[in-house]
């Protein structure tokens, strides 16, 4: 990431929060392309209420910067009137983000549908306490990130709504107007852009190109008066008078001398005219049958569900929310890999220990002479859910000669516990057991 030199806002450790994500891609990760990219899409309303991150050299801290210079008030300390204008300013972005993800979601292209799902999480944030008004306009920090014991809200904007009262809106909606207008000039005057330019995410996993959605405004609904809606009423009632009126007189009448048969309720009153057109049908015409007594159904009982057993303890699983908000931060950690594959020499299976830590990592192999071999590995979610450890070549030993370890892909099985294997060179499949062995 370049060097920003804009107004601190907030510095905070990454590893105090969860991570949002898709397929493995961490929102973070792709800060600057999503910025960079809503600005080219004339999208710069959104962009400015984004802060520019910058990590330092060890990745334990984050930086967040102001987009533009300017006064700086903290949320709690904001006048109620300025929180009221910096809601509507959000709930406006949030508008245009949902639409620029939804058109991206439809598209044939993989890295598109990509950057639209991670559109959809760019305004979650912990809490009220990580937006700031700079000359009075909000800006998130720790965007993509929600507190640990926290999933994704329904509504990303609920705590800063509960916090602000729902009164007088005219200056909030004046801004938000205006807000509205100057992004419609620039989109006209500009020339339509695609997603195409070097910092662009939708090209940061493609080379191909596809011209990108542009986000338009739905008018609003115009309010139908009091007495527009009387005069609406009493015309639908006169139009049911008529049609009711019109279906009796169209109705054919019986001829003379006709009989009718009328299937009378107790509620049906007949008059002495009508009851000399009845026709009665005797009893004894009827075609009664002899009854005969069923013998009772016999109803076999459910078979009782058999629970499944519990996990084995510090074995792998892969949780459904986790892998629903793409993050694998349950991965992170220190895990033995043991490989059901015998070894030609000791008849043993090999053991491996997997250091990951953000989807990076290292593993160890020590075979039977004591030899130690090291490989850089790294992981990451298919968009099916299923979960991959792969290493970067093979792994160097000590000795000087190389050892091929295996691709791991796991799936979540029963109770959600991972069910693994590893794949050599030749397509061999055999099984892989993970457990932790610390954190």
């Amino acid at each position: 990431m370049n060097k920003v030199t804009n107004s601190l806002l907030r510095s905070g450790c990454p590893d105090d929060f969860l991570t949002l994500g898709e397929n493995g891609q961490a929102v973070f990760d792709s800060a600057w392309q999503i910025r960079e990219t809503l600005r080219l899409r004339n999208q710069q309303a959104i962009a400015d209420a984004l802060a520019i991150p910058q990590i330092n050299d060890s990745g334990s801290r984050i930086d967040w910067y102001a987009p533009n210079p300017g006064r700086i008030t903290s949320w709690a300390a904001a006048r109620e009137d300025q929180r009221v204008s910096a809601l509507h300013y959000l709930e406006h972005c949030r508008t245009n983000v949902k639409l620029l993800s939804s058109q991206c979601l439809r598209s044939d292209k993989t890295a598109l549908q990509l950057f639209g799902s991670l559109l959809t999480k760019i305004l979650q944030f912990p809490s009220s306490q990580y937006i700031y008004l700079v000359d009075d306009k909000p800006v998130i920090t720790f965007w993509g990130f929600v507190h640990q014991n926290e999933t994704l809200r329904e509504d990303s904007l609920a705590c800063l709504q509960a916090q602000t009262p729902r009164g007088s809106l005219t200056v909030a909606t004046a801004r938000v107007a205006e807000t509205a207008e100057v992004s419609e000039k620039a989109r006209k005057s500009e020339p339509s852009q695609r997603l195409t330019s070097t910092p662009d995410l939708a090209t940061a996993y493609s080379t191909d190109t596809e011209p990108a959605p542009e986000t338009t405004a739905v008018p609003a609904e115009k309010p139908v008066s009091r007495a527009s809606r009387r005069w609406l009423l009493a015309v639908a009632l006169l139009a049911l008078i008529i049609l009711l009126a019109g279906s009796f007189y169209l109705a054919p009448q019986p001829e003379q001398g006709t009989a009718v048969v009328i299937e009378a309720s107790p509620s049906t009153i007949i008059e002495p005219a009508e009851q000399a057109s009845v026709v009665e049908i005797p009893m004894n015409t009827l075609p009664l049958m002899q009854a005969t007594v069923l013998p009772p159904e016999i109803v076999e009982p459910p078979e009782p569900e058999v629970s499944a057993p519990p996990a084995p303890k510090d074995t792998l699983v892969l949780p459904a929310d986790e892998l629903k908000m793409g993050t694998t931060r349950f991965l992170n950690g220190t895990w033995q890999v043991r490989v059901q594959l015998s070894d030609p020499i000791t008849g043993q299976s090999p053991v491996l220990r997997y250091r990951i830590a953000s989807n990076k990592g290292s593993a160890r192999l020590t075979n039977s002479d004591n030899v130690t071999c090291k490989a850089p590995i790294f992981s990451g979610l298919h968009q099916s859910g299923v979960l991959m450890i792969k290493s970067r070549g093979n792994a160097r030993c000590d000795d000087g000669t190389r050892h091929a370890l295996p691709e791991i892909s796991c799936k979540a099985g029963i109770n959600s516990v991972a069910e693994c294997t590893g794949r050599y060179e030749g397509d061999n499949l055999v099984p892989v057991t993970i457990q932790k062995v610390s954190n």
